[in-house]
């Protein structure tokens, strides 16, 4: 059981010899390079096997068992393993017939138990196979690759907020990155070799060998970027702000039929979604995406068709000085569109609890369980919120921390969440959800330590330790750069078609004597997607279905004007 050049483990479980031969035949021919390959013929030896790489420090990267052994299933015997490792991913391998009937593995799934199901090999070749193999191993890579293989090294503070935010920007664009304290022998050694001091942090080593000291977010986005993503031109067809699933469907769709468009994006592409570990319920991904990987790929293929982007520029007005409608960009720049799409998203709410904001970025987080997660080993933790992103952070946390205690506001997880997380969440053993509880204060010593939690009911309070706090709850649409006359409800979400004012002429009303477009505001040739828009329903399929079907709307609207 000895490391051979610290290569991740592949680990194989199946009792029967034939399938066992076509499986390792497999999995020695494509992967022996660049993992450790390691065959068991039953379950115990399997977890035997487990047990002692993980005393010995070693990383599994995937695990793979064949649902026939005796003694114990394969669905038995990944669900031990993932108490065991808890990163490594599981598949199951099935027989043909078992792959394709009945509801065990489908629920075995649900919940948890395994991350996939897949028939045995048989003759080659197993493309199919191999695919669901592979995609698996790039999964668990990522993280790791951010130890290993940096693109970005940084040096900073430890306990920084701009640390922090930097590194969320990079995780969410799938870009490895390497954090290293200034005080650090690494981060010493680091920043001699940059011929930089400590004076100005964070320090930021690209790949090419540049060095940014304290850069903006702006300046991060056009090195890494490059000039592909920052367009001369400043007159577009459509202009799309916000590069969540509705802008990027938008702008998909939109540039793939000749329009000339332009993404305007504050943070990363990709919004609240592009935060999740694992969206589950999305169309065409029967083993789940994580909307960084959803966020990236549509990314490329706007890219791809010819869209461009303005990324970390915030859009800061709207105006019609003539037939073309102009965004103004926190970069003092201006762009002009025939059309505006507005598909700004919206941002989670904040405690508002003074203390606890004092911590955002050293414990207390909104969002970024993906980010920070790996940092969670062995530590308690909480999570705020009763909806699916909610519940995708604490499945997610619950891989790394000991314990993960999910605070709800309301009586009722079912009420907010969609049932597959809601199952997965009641059979995982580390997570504890608590309902009718809110968090009223907490603390420590430059670093969350503790939480003041109060019941409901009873109104009495407690407080426990927590090591991180990671707040999902609510939206708020980032709709207060718009001008008064496109209509918003009193949240701010704005108005499209059949809410709007019918009151010709007045302020926030519709101007015109034809009926607006479907997904129109009040400011003709503006139209909302997404979670910016009242009444939406809050999920990355509805607003990836807003955003293409607006692009019609945009041909009919400029066959008018």
């Amino acid at each position: 059981m000895r490391s051979r050049a610290g290569r991740p483990v592949i680990l194989a479980a199946c009792d029967d010899p034939g399938d066992m031969r076509r499986i390792e035949r497999e999995l020695r021919t494509r992967y022996e390079a660049d993992y450790r390959v390691v065959f068991e013929g039953s379950a115990g030896a399997g977890l035997k096997a487990l047990r002692h790489l993980g005393e010995a420090g070693e990383e599994v990267a995937l695990v793979l068992a064949d649902q026939q052994m005796r003694g114990m299933g394969g669905v038995a015997f990944l669900t031990r393993v993932g108490e065991v490792h808890p990163t490594a991913k599981r598949l199951l391998l099935t027989t043909r017939m078992e792959r394709g009937g009945g509801a065990i593995l489908p629920q075995a799934m649900a919940l948890g138990r395994i991350d996939y199901f897949e028939p045995k090999p048989g003759p080659p070749p197993n493309e199919t196979f191999h695919e669901i193999v592979m995609s698996f191993l790039e999964e668990w890579d990522r993280p790791h690759r951010s130890r290993t293989r940096p693109d970005v090294r940084i040096v900073g503070e430890g306990r920084s907020p701009r640390s922090y935010e930097i590194r969320d920007l990079f995780e969410r664009y799938l870009i490895p990155c390497a954090f290293y304290p200034a005080d650090s022998e690494e981060g010493q050694k680091l920043l001699g070799e940059a011929g930089q001091t400590a004076e100005r942090l964070p320090v930021l080593v690209m790949q090419d060998g540049q060095v940014l000291v304290d850069p903006s977010n702006e300046r991060i986005a056009d090195v890494h970027a490059g000039a592909d993503a920052l367009p001369r031109q400043r007159s577009f067809d459509l202009v799309v702000v916000g590069g969540g699933p509705a802008g990027l469907a938008a702008a998909v769709y939109a540039s793939s039929e000749g329009l000339s468009t332009l993404v305007v994006e504050g943070e990363a592409v990709g919004g609240q979604a592009g935060t999740s570990s694992l969206i589950r319920n999305y169309l065409g991904f029967a083993r789940g995406i994580s909307g960084q990987k959803l966020a990236r790929e549509a990314f490329h293929q706007a890219s791809f068709f010819g869209a461009g982007f303005r990324l970390m520029r915030d859009a800061t007005g709207l105006r019609r000085p003539g037939e073309d409608l102009v965004v103004s960009l926190s970069d003092g720049t201006e762009v002009s569109g025939r059309v505006v799409v507005v598909a700004t998203g919206a941002s989670y709410r904040r405690l508002n609890v003074p203390e606890l904001e004092a911590l955002n970025g050293v414990g207390v987080f909104y969002g970024a369980a993906t980010t920070e997660a790996p940092a969670m080993k062995g530590r308690e933790v909480c999570v705020v919120g009763g909806a699916n992103s909610a519940g995708q952070a604490a499945l997610h946390l619950s891989k790394y921390a000991s314990r993960v205690t999910l605070l709800v506001r309301g009586g009722s997880l079912t009420a907010g969440m969609s049932d597959y997380l809601v199952r997965e969440i009641e059979a995982a053993e580390n997570i504890r959800v608590r309902l009718n509880t809110r968090v009223t204060g907490g603390g420590g010593a430059g670093r969350l330590e503790r939480l003041t939690l109060e019941d409901g009911p009873s109104g009495s309070t407690e407080t426990v330790s927590a090591a991180a706090l990671f707040v999902l709850i609510g939206a708020e649409p980032r709709t207060g750069w718009l001008p008064g006359e496109i209509e918003r409800g009193e949240k701010g979400f704005v108005a499209t078609s059949q809410d709007l004012t019918r009151k010709r002429g007045s302020q926030g009303g519709w101007p015109l004597g034809r009926p607006p477009l479907l997904l129109e505001t009040s400011m003709p040739g503006v139209f909302a997607v997404g979670d910016a828009r009242y009444r939406s329903v809050k999920r990355v399929a509805s607003a990836v279905g807003e955003g293409s079907i607006v692009v019609q709307q945009v041909h009919e609207y400029l066959s008018r004007v």
